[in-house]
């Protein structure tokens, strides 16, 4: 069996094999934020699956920061009993469950929130009126709520919790040049843009204690012209380290990032695999704390060799296990083929059309049956 099959520790919680399941939008959740059987049903499959730690639907903290129609919400504490019987049903079949806490700041939905969106500085690409400018205050405030949802996720029954500070998000705002160019505390230097992120991290922290395992989602690079670049990354994944994270999923790209987005296309050969492998590398080589490696891994022989090599420590998935949510138990099994995912974006699509995630090849395949 690979070495990836056997059982790790994180944080004091035991996890059967070295696959994440990376958090993703599913479009499942009520109009309001929340939690439903269908996620309840999806989280259950994947545990059934043998994922070894499933990182939770990317849930909003305020409504304000919500991006997506029927997103996930972790804003008031009328979703903690919703959310409790999710974390549940992967409990019942042996998971690992872990929320990941968002706001999405000026990639919000005003639609969907009635508010504009939150902006840390000025854009050209916007009308003054048509986004609110975030003000120092509202900065300092806003990792209380992190620190709010986080409490909410302890009282779940979660088993960690995840800031989500990649993609263009509004932490990931935070630490881009491209998109902060504040003159404030939260702007300026590097220490400066981290400031957010690493107050978010000790509000969480103060709100759940030393003990319960605490993840980032971390940018390693934004490609784009003027922004997060790895060597400055790599200086927030030692920032975060000594603000007491448990693990950073190292990740990339932008929503605005054309071809370089986080969801690339077309892998269809183990080469485009592992996409940000460079970039882990280089955290794994300075940091002690567990890194997970995202973006684009298709087959369980890659992973073992990049566990060899000290790329990282564990290999996160999001649609590879919306074609096949039982992939990792095929895997385990010795059934080695890598995934089945044609990496075309297309169970995206079916997500903003208000169908829910899901793989279209694959319900095509079960029509056609």
């Amino acid at each position: 069996m690979l070495t990836l099959f056997a059982k790790t520790t994180l944080k004091g919680l035991e996890l059967k094999n070295r696959f994440v399941r990376s958090a993703t939008w599913e479009g499942l959740a009520e109009a309001d934020g929340t939690c439903t059987p269908a996620l309840e049903a999806l989280v259950a499959d994947l545990a059934q699956g043998e994922v070894g730690l499933i990182i939770g639907s990317h849930a909003f903290v305020t409504r304000q920061g919500q991006a997506t129609p029927c997103q996930l919400g972790i804003d008031t504490d009328a979703r903690v009993a919703p959310l409790s019987r999710m974390v549940a049903a992967a409990h019942a079949h042996g998971g690992k469950i872990v929320a990941q806490l968002a706001h999405a700041g000026r990639l919000t939905n005003r639609e969907l929130t009635g508010l504009p969106p939150l902006f840390l500085s000025p854009s050209a690409a916007k009308a003054p009126g048509e986004y609110h400018l975030a003000a120092t205050e509202e900065l300092r405030q806003l990792p209380g709520a992190f620190a709010a949802a986080a409490r909410r996720a302890l009282e779940a029954g979660f088993d960690g919790v995840q800031l989500h500070a990649a993609h263009g998000y509004l932490l990931s705002q935070s630490l881009s040049p491209a998109f902060n160019k504040r003159d404030d505390a939260y702007g300026g230097s590097p220490e400066n843009r981290a400031r957010l992120l690493l107050e978010a991290v000790a509000a969480v922290r103060q709100a759940v204690g030393n003990e319960y395992p605490l993840l980032v989602k971390l940018n390693s690079e934004d490609a784009l012209d003027d922004g997060l670049v790895p060597d400055t990354a790599l200086a927030v994944g030692r920032l975060l380290q000594a603000a007491g994270v448990d693990a950073i999923e190292v990740s990339g790209g932008t929503l605005v990032s054309g071809d370089l987005s986080p969801s690339r296309q077309k892998i269809n050969n183990e080469a485009k695999e592992a996409y940000f492998r460079a970039a882990a590398k280089q955290f794994k080589a300075a940091l002690d704390i567990p890194i997970i490696l995202v973006g684009g891994i298709r087959s369980p022989q890659l992973a073992e060799r990049l566990l060899a090599e000290g790329v990282a420590d564990y290999f996160s998935m999001a649609r590879p296990l919306i074609r096949e949510p039982h992939l990792i138990r095929r895997w385990a099994a010795g059934d080695l083929r890598p995934s089945t995912c044609l990496s075309d974006n297309l169970c995206m699509q079916a997500a903003r059309e208000g169908q829910g995630l899901h793989c279209v090849v694959e319900r095509r395949l079960e029509d056609r049956g």
